[in-house]
């Protein structure tokens, strides 16, 4: 048993969530405050335990242990020669946008989304081709006629995918991942696909990496992945892609060695390993805990909080909230809320358009700041 409801305070440790005035509780940026498994910790300790911290190569065991796990976990096989190691999902991103894009063309993205896709695209001279999914009032899905339409654009090129998605929470299906791999196929576009929250899904559920569901799919992706959201290392810098097409892994090997992004620092290896290796228990432990967390908070807001509505999810350890009917956007939302109550967290609008009227919050602290925020937010 690990013990998740331990408070670490964090303040003075130079942490970008917890760096804050007197008084805030941030519950925004996507990690966690919980303590590292005890594996990793100790493969760290010995580690810097040597007194040297030079250059590091990347040894076999290192793809041993992303296709173990893989294979164990998600039932995909990952061949050793098709993974290759950067420092984070955004810094790949961002170097195959460079890599696979030309100038002033478009990346698709389905919005809401991760607000950092949009900086990997725009900061890198493409446009932002935003193909919103479908909101019912309750969840979200995929509009394939909107999706077809959008991918036929002749200026569209590459479509960044997020598998699990964030800040939604969907388990997008095999057969939904065949479709959005067909149409991809059909119209040139190469698919990027962030699955970088694939561990972190509801106990008695388990996500379809997008390389898995055949042949479309596979050969005309490219995947991201990390330990660094489901084991909470992501100041580790220590993550993946993976890429079965043979030419387009040396396109994007290229990009990430250009760029400076393909060699690890001296904790990056260890720290993996650890993870995937020995880290099993405490991830489902923390995998039961995080839901438990989104039970509660789902349960209070029910009762206090009519006008909120939390969206059904089954990944991440994020909740996404509709505040349409407080008359409120998501951003002033958030904002009165920080001022009032010092609860920090993120407004909707910079996971674009279709976010407009909606807040993020992350559930990954212990149950007493969990309370605490509930508390905050019915004030």
């Amino acid at each position: 048993m690990f013990n998740f409801d331990q408070i670490i305070d964090r303040k003075n440790t130079n942490s970008l969530k917890w760096e804050e005035e007197k008084g805030t509780l941030p519950l925004w940026v996507a990690d966690m405050d919980f303590a590292v498994a005890p594996c990793i910790q100790k493969a760290l300790q010995e580690r810097v335990a040597h007194p040297i911290f030079g250059y590091s190569i990347i040894p076999d065991e290192w793809a041993a242990s992303y296709s173990g796990w893989w294979q164990k976990r998600h039932k995909l096989q990952i061949q050793k020669e098709a993974l290759v190691f950067c420092t984070g999902v955004v810094p790949a991103i961002s170097s195959i946008v460079r890599k696979l894009t030309t100038s002033a063309e478009y990346v698709l993205i389905q919005t809401p989304v991760y607000n950092i896709f949009f900086n990997s695209i725009v900061n890198n001279g493409r446009n932002v081709l935003q193909s919103p999914l479908d909101y019912d009032g309750t969840r979200y899905t995929i509009n394939f006629e909107r999706l077809e339409h959008d991918l036929s654009n002749p200026q569209v090129s590459l479509m960044i995918l997020c598998n699990p998605h964030n800040p939604c929470g969907n388990l997008w299906s095999k057969e939904e991942l065949a479709k959005i791999g067909s149409l991809c196929k059909k119209y040139n576009v190469v698919v990027v696909s962030d699955e970088i929250h694939c561990d972190i899904t509801r106990p008695g559920t388990a996500y379809t990496p997008f390389a898995s569901v055949n042949d479309d799919c596979k050969m005309n992706s490219v995947t991201c992945i990390a330990p660094s959201k489901a084991f909470n290392i992501a100041g580790l810098h220590s993550a993946a892609v993976y890429i079965p097409n043979q030419n387009l892994r040396h396109k994007v090997w290229r990009a990430l060695n250009t760029d400076e992004c393909a060699e690890p620092n001296a904790f990056a290896i260890q720290a993996a390993v650890a993870a995937f290796t020995d880290g099993e228990e405490w991830l489902n432990e923390m995998r039961e805990y995080v839901f438990e967390n989104r039970t509660i908070a789902e349960a209070f807001i029910a009762q206090n909080l009519p006008a909120v509505k939390p969206v059904k999810s089954d990944a991440t350890y994020l909740m996404w909230l509709d505040v349409s009917q407080t008359g409120l956007t998501g951003d002033a939302f958030a904002q009165k809320l920080k001022e009032k109550t010092g609860l920090f967290i993120s407004g909707g609008s910079q996971y674009g358009d279709a976010g407009r009227n909606f807040v993020r919050i992350n559930l990954a602290c212990p149950k007493v700041l969990l309370q605490e925020a509930l508390t905050r937010l019915a004030s």
